[in-house]
């Protein structure tokens, strides 16, 4: 059909210009409510969305639906985020990989970054922020540096050593000096901002 015949068509493009290319995001977050706002957000800005609940249904969509974009929860139940980069990144070697996490340290940040993943963002983002990441650059900074608290601090240090010794919360108490419950007690608490 010839664009001039449809109105909506006749607006958008000139005959024999260029079509731009399908941009499609896999959401992946446990979290289905949140998924289903950011797809409406991401659909507004022409994005096809694709929303998985789980690393294990994102990779089984990866290879059909060849994602140019992909947002990923750190943490969700069974494969966290963060084991699932490499095996999307194997599937969707070009896409953009921004990792989204209400559970943010700095030791999971540097991990995503050299797993392959683009940025790195705190919930709760913007699709404005997410899509600045996914150009590689950085939310604005409207607020200026400053230093972390004692308590994120001690939170990032915590979440460093946990890591080390790859999750086992008994041997990170006993290098923390601390006792397993006090140390699973600060874990389980959402880290403060700054």
């Amino acid at each position: 059909m010839h664009p001039e015949a449809v109105p909506s068509l006749r607006l958008r493009y000139r005959w024999g210009a260029r079509v731009p290319e399908q941009r499609r995001i896999l959401l992946v977050d446990d979290d289905a409510t949140f998924s289903q706002v950011l797809a409406r957000g991401f659909a507004r800005h022409g994005f096809e969305c694709r929303c998985c609940t789980s690393a294990e249904e994102a990779l089984e969509n990866c290879a059909g639906f060849a994602p140019t974009h992909i947002l990923l929860d750190l943490n969700m139940p069974g494969q966290s985020g963060l084991a699932a980069v490499p095996s999307l990144r194997r599937l969707a070697p070009d896409a953009a990989l921004v990792i989204l996490t209400g559970y943010s340290s700095i030791a999971t940040a540097v991990d995503a970054i050299k797993l392959g993943a683009t940025q790195y963002l705190c919930k709760p983002a913007t699709v404005a922020e997410i899509l600045l990441a996914f150009g590689g650059k950085r939310p604005g900074n409207e607020v200026p540096v400053q230093p972390h608290s004692l308590e994120r601090l001690e939170w990032e240090h915590m979440q460093r050593v946990l890591n080390e010794n790859r999750g086992n919360i008994s041997a990170t108490a006993r290098a923390l000096g601390m006792h397993r419950r006090t140390l699973q007690r600060k874990l389980q608490k959402r880290p403060v901002r700054r």
